[in-house]
């Protein structure tokens, strides 16, 4: 692992040193997601790479933000490309990526205001990873449609050339709403047409006319004292852009899953979600344990003995909730709050839990330490309470609800844990009894499913 890290920082061209994915890295590597993830938080911790949280635009993917931090994160967002408001959701448009650090090694992307423009408006404003049905970046897209780009400095005055067809001119800034939008119709002009276009504060005015096919100059002046602005024209069928769906991405490290990354919560305890909004998770399954009576335990052999002992137990449930895919959100007295990415993954968990802590038993004189595990899964927001990542919402409260209902070395789980895929098949070999419960906060009974006894 560390070998080909290396070879990465010395050999790589400056672009792979770039918001690297460390899910394609895996992939490229032939190595573990789980375990490039862990080699790229440990390469950040000893300060080889810089993590940016990015904002991407699920229509043209476009990084409409950069951030440092998770504190710097907001619920919402607007792409000036596509004048477009966005929801900021943990699991689908917010990619987490690592970028070697200037002290290690200095690549042209450690100061973007110095690059071509070509280069900040493809290389570091967009990303390839947004694909259309037909799996062509829209990056790609983008530019076979773009006639004129450059940078617009303050004060400055610059002349674009355009060589107009039928169709639209659509101008573009990639940091305000400012453009324009001008119809091409009509028969062919017989002099170049010169256009003054006055460039301001998310406004160009004028902001919309008609031209012939032929050649458009667009005079375009900069009115503002300190905007610097990536300014480019795009030529559009006629009708301008067709309407379509979101795009289709490649798969890449999302704020969800990094959140429940253990070695993340471990050692980045520092990031937060700042203030009282949070943010969306539209998708999670968390699970809850709690140790059966373990009173008897602490009165047989005593507090500090029944504690290092409850500590082993707490070692072998985070271990089992790594392997799955998850992370321990925090420990209550003798129980685990631990999130996952699939029901699979938690029910998986669950079981492998259960047995793990059996095998704990049976090098003890009597079984001091019998489970009682619930899952469900649904939407939830994550939040920052009492200075630790968390998560909140009725998914949690009725995975917790679920987990009073179990008995000893029972494991319950909702209806929504138990439609999801592959849950049944995990299920097979166990016992399975279905009920109804009263849930607190829930009207009327909801079904909930038993799992008891062990595997054969």
């Amino acid at each position: 692992m560390v070998s080909r890290l290396e070879t990465l920082l010395r050999s790589a061209d400056e672009p792979a040193l770039f918001r690297i994915n460390p899910i394609r890295f895996a992939a490229d590597k032939a190595i573990a997601e789980t375990e490039a993830i862990d080699l790229f938080l440990h390469g950040t911790l000893v300060g080889l790479f810089e993590m940016d949280w990015l904002l991407l635009c699920p229509m043209c993917s476009d990084v409409v933000e950069s951030l440092h931090s998770l504190q710097k994160l907001h619920s919402h967002y607007h792409c000036h490309l596509c004048q477009g408001d966005y929801e900021a959701v943990l699991d689908d448009y917010i990619a987490v990526t690592f970028t070697v650090s200037p002290a290690v090694r200095r690549i042209r992307y450690h100061d973007p205001d110095a690059l071509p423009v070509d280069d900040y408006a493809f290389g570091y404003k967009a990303t390839s990873e947004g694909m259309t049905p037909e799996g062509v970046p829209w990056v790609e897209v983008i530019k076979s449609c773009i006639r004129a780009l450059t940078w617009l400095e303050p004060g400055a005055t610059v002349e674009l050339e355009v060589d107009a067809v039928e169709g639209v001119l659509l101008s573009f800034d990639m940091e305000s709403d400012a453009h324009f939008n001008f119809i091409v119709a009509g028969d062919a002009a017989s002099a170049p047409q010169r256009v003054p276009i006055t460039f301001g504060v998310n406004t160009c005015t004028p902001d919309a006319g008609s031209v012939a096919p032929g050649k458009v100059v667009f005079e375009v002046h900069n009115a503002t004292v300190d905007r610097r602005a990536v300014f480019g024209v795009l030529q559009l069928p006629p009708g301008g852009v067709p309407p379509r769906g979101m795009l289709q991405f490649q798969p890449f490290l999302s704020g969800k899953r990094l959140l429940m990354t253990q070695t993340f919560r471990d050692f980045f305890r520092s990031e937060v979600i700042r203030g009282t909004e949070g943010l969306a998770v539209r998708d999670i399954t968390v699970l809850f344990t709690d140790l059966k009576g373990p009173t008897a335990l602490y009165e047989r052999i005593g507090d500090l003995n029944a504690y290092v002992q409850v500590q082993r137990h707490f070692e072998q449930l985070v271990d089992v909730t790594v392997r799955h895919q998850g992370a321990v959100t925090k420990t209550i007295g003798d129980a685990v709050m631990a999130a996952f990415l699939t029901p699979a993954d938690a029910v998986q968990a669950a079981l492998e839990m259960r047995q793990s802590v059996e095998q704990m038993n049976r090098d003890r004189p009597q079984r001091d330490f019998i489970l009682k595990i619930g899952v469900h899964t649904g939407p939830s927001i994550a939040v920052t309470l009492n200075e630790r990542l968390d998560y909140f919402g009725q998914t949690v409260n009725i995975a917790s609800r679920v987990q009073h209902l179990a008995d000893g070395d029972e494991i319950v789980i909702t209806d929504n844990v138990r439609q999801s895929t592959g849950i049944a098949e995990i299920l097979a070999p166990y016992r399975v009894d279905k009920s109804a419960a009263e849930l607190k906060g829930i009207s009327g009974s909801v079904p909930v499913y038993f799992v008891r006894g062990f595997a054969a």
